[in-house]
């Protein structure tokens, strides 16, 4: 297949405004005659669907939730990218679009990164128009605080609840909409496959989550806005129904995947404390600027912090990234987290845990306990309702995490997958963040494509393509239908033993053992041989229970974990055949003699003009 990037030519900062004014357009009334179907409701869906909408277009936008308002993006704490630069601290577009490029160790596509950084001011204006409540100063202007990896102030945020707040301004857009019968949303309905018809996608498979009825709908365009697949390892910071199948169903019908085994491992998050647990809960990473991450200097210390003096502990951080501090990148500050506790240095209960101290009693000291209060304090609550230690009297302790996913379906700059008519935003696409995406991004992404990069480029197919009309009577879609219905079928004519929760919980050991953070050759070829074998044993030993034309959470978990398997298995072999170490992605048997990532630029760094080290900077 030949991958075709349609970059518009010219320097990267005309890139976008050339694009722009070539592109076709659709005439207002000719809007009206395309169905557009929006997949996830999230802040790239709901944006999207929102701004199609208020263009004219009609619009269905289906989510498994049973309200757009409890998309995974509400999760989203610290805070969302711009280059605004209010605190006049040097910040500017290209400072963003290079901190970004860096940020994903020059893994990312350049223009379609440089387009993100112009329109990042765009986004926080629309969102202070919605009346989002952004944090502000004390003269009116809005508030900045810093993010790992940068050395000015340019994150916007609302406390630790920007998600919530983002996705609160995008939802009443999108709830106008369907108030005005412009958008028809479907709530609790799971995509289940994709409909091509003559090379270009035209309709979607899904189940309606309540009453279990398979259904199909037809459309001009499909958009998939459905986030990503850090669940693929069980324990992440990511909902218990996030999942890779709807991105997966669309591979399987020709959409190709871009770095899949690109998965930030976030160093914020409250470690594990028993084999219980479901998912893993995150501390912002605003944290960090006040936070100061130290260890005990000697294995096995087990004494509480309180009592190991200054001169004992190793803010290692601040030791080997002087410039940057507690504010290193997030795959700097995983992997140099894993590698103090895999040297017995790490703290939790017993001592030598999964854990490093994220220690606030120095701000506590400078600001007073109102200030560190009115930054963090929902944050503080969070922690000591999960732990049960209260932050402002003990350390917080924390452990790296998966993330965010920065790998997805291969767009084109216009954001297009390889099947024509299938477009992929937010986090379900791969361009913007490379290896390892910075604090503070996504966001920024979500919105962007949805409010200001897919209502010009969706228009520019419509306006070309010569579409026959369809609906969901064509027997493609009957054909599809059945398929999905076989696969149903299969899962609850199992008989087996064994709940789909536990392959699950396999699966993700296995993954994170050997395609985590640290990978080398012969444990992905022994993951690939365990996924096989598990997946196998899957199909003949899980057990679904219940019917399919009914409630049954079971049959939804036990199809996305079937998925997971399958899609593990092209992690791990992407993994394989990336011969370097880039971002949090560490192949140990590229690396530099300090212990750092060892990139190759000649094989995969061909995209971008700006290679260089965060060593060099």
């Amino acid at each position: 297949m030949e991958l075709r990037s349609h970059i518009p030519g010219g320097p990267l900062e005309a890139k976008w405004d050339r694009h722009r004014s070539a592109i076709k357009l659709v005439n207002p009334a000719n809007k009206l005659r395309h169905h557009i179907l929006v997949v996830g409701s999230g802040l790239a869906g709901a944006s999207a669907a929102a701004s199609l909408a208020e263009l004219g277009y009609r619009v269905s936008c289906f989510c498994f939730q049973d309200s757009a308002r409890r998309a995974h993006s509400i999760a989203a704490q610290g805070g969302i990218n711009a280059a605004k630069n209010y605190q006049n601290d040097g910040d500017s577009v290209f400072r963003l679009f290079y901190d970004t490029i860096k940020g994903g160790d020059f893994r990312a596509r350049e223009a379609n990164v440089y387009r993100l950084a112009e329109v990042s001011a765009r986004i926080i204006d629309q969102c202070t128009a919605q009346g989002v409540p952004f944090a502000r100063e004390y003269g009116g202007l809005l508030a900045n605080r810093s993010f790992g990896g940068v050395q000015v102030s340019r994150t916007f945020y609302a406390r630790g609840q920007t998600g919530q707040q983002l996705l609160l301004g995008a939802y009443q857009a999108l709830s106008r909409q369907i108030g005005a019968g412009s958008v028809r949303m479907e709530p609790r309905a799971e995509m289940l496959d994709l409909v091509v018809i003559d090379g270009r996608a035209r309709g979607i498979i899904v189940r309606d989550l309540v009453t279990g009825a398979v259904s199909a709908h037809a459309g001009d365009a499909v958009v998939l806005a459905t986030g990503g697949y850090s669940n693929v390892y069980y324990l992440s910071t990511n909902a218990k129904g996030c999942n890779v199948t709807a991105i997966w169903r669309a591979h399987k019908r020709g959409a190709t995947f871009a770095n899949p085994c690109f998965t930030q491992i976030h160093p914020t998050c409250i470690p594990q404390t028993g084999p219980y647990q479901s998912k893993l809960t995150l501390m912002s990473e605003s944290l960090r600027n006040d936070g100061r991450i130290w260890v005990p200097q000697k294995k096995g210390d087990t004494r509480p912090p309180d009592q190991i003096p200054e001169e004992e502990r190793d803010y290692y951080l601040e030791r080997l990234y002087p410039s940057y501090g507690n504010l290193a990148p997030r795959d700097i500050a995983s992997r140099r987290a894993k590698e103090v506790c895999d040297e017995g240095r790490g703290v939790g209960p017993g001592g030598g845990g999964h854990g490093v101290y994220l220690d606030f009693r120095d701000a506590i000291a400078r600001l007073g306990r109102g200030v560190i209060a009115e930054r963090y304090g929902n944050l503080f609550e969070m922690y000591e309702r999960i732990t049960g230690e209260d932050p402002f009297r003990v350390p917080m302790r924390i452990y790296p995490a998966p993330h965010y996913t920065m790998g997805g379906l291969w767009v084109d700059y216009n954001l297009m997958t390889t099947i024509d008519g299938l477009y992929a935003i937010g986090e379900a696409n791969f361009s913007d963040h490379g290896a390892n995406r910075l604090g503070a991004s996504a966001l920024m992404q979500g919105l962007a494509d949805g409010y200001f990069i897919l209502p010009y480029t969706i228009g520019d197919y419509l306006a070309q393509a010569k579409l026959a009309k369809v609906d969901s009577a064509d027997p493609a879609f009957r054909q599809v239908q059945g398929e999905v219905g076989e696969r149903v079928r299969r899962l609850l004519a199992a008989s087996g033993r064994t709940s789909a929760d536990a392959f699950h919980r396999e699966l993700g050991r296995v993954m994170w053992d050997k395609c985590g953070m640290s990978r080398n050759a012969a444990g992905l070829k022994e993951a690939i041989g365990r996924i096989g074998a598990l997946r196998d044993e899957f199909w003949k030993d899980v057990y679904v229970g219940g019917k399919g034309e009914d409630l049954n959470q079971s049959l939804e978990h036990a199809g996305r974990v079937a998925d997971f398997f399958e899609f593990a298995e092209l992690m791990c072999h992407d993994a394989l055949q990336r011969d370097e170490s880039c971002g949090c992605h560490f192949r140990e048997e590229y690396q530099t003699p300090e212990g750092e990532a060892k990139r190759d630029d000649e094989r995969f760094g061909s995209l971008n003009r700006f290679n260089c080290r965060w060593g060099e900077f």
